[in-house]
């Protein structure tokens, strides 16, 4: 999911480039919102890493 964002980020900069603001814009966000997702995955599985270490202890 992170390759994705950085995918659609990569497209937004090409876009904004060109001049396509539109489309620079919504892939922005699009990027941005599969960043959001992929960080709180990461977080929920941190959390449930720490708390299986902390049950074997």
């Amino acid at each position: 999911m992170l390759k994705w964002a950085l995918i659609f980020f990569v497209i937004s900069i090409v876009a904004g480039f060109f001049g396509f603001s539109g489309v620079s814009a919504a892939t922005a966000t699009i990027a941005r919102v599969l960043f959001g997702i992929a960080l709180v995955i990461f977080l929920i599985f941190l959390v449930l890493a720490l708390m299986a270490g902390q049950a074997i202890l």
